[in-house]
């Protein structure tokens, strides 16, 4: 069972944008999308953006200014706008939600956005 479905990625060009969309499927398990993480060939992974419940976002310095992490929680759908992608923004872009009843972490399957120079 998916349960966290993520959207939105794909090609673009640097200068360009991408919205990506994280919800999470209706279960027994009750999971709140919370952020993005990617990872890059090669690397760790890292945190791109997170959001608390009441919507206040915490960025990693390197997209702060260009991306805007939100949240529909009647929807239970996290976003995440990219603008000005840079080619190092080139990443498997994941999904993180939480299960506070579990107190357990889930991720997503990924979605990959590349950004071509």
């Amino acid at each position: 069972q998916v349960l966290l479905m993520e959207s939105g990625g794909g090609l673009v060009q640097a200068g360009g944008s991408l919205r990506l969309s994280c919800a999470a499927s209706k279960s027994i398990i009750e999971i709140k999308p919370m952020g993005w993480y990617r990872q890059a060939p090669g690397k760790q992974r890292e945190l791109v953006a997170t959001i608390t419940i009441g919507g206040t976002p915490n960025y990693v310095d390197s997209v702060k200014g260009r991306f805007t992490i939100s949240r529909d929680n009647a929807k239970n759908t996290v976003y995440l706008q990219m603008n000005s992608l840079k080619p190092e923004d080139t990443a498997a872009y994941f999904c993180k939600g939480t299960s506070y009843s579990l107190k357990a972490d889930y991720w997503g399957q990924g979605t990959q956005v590349t950004v071509s120079s």
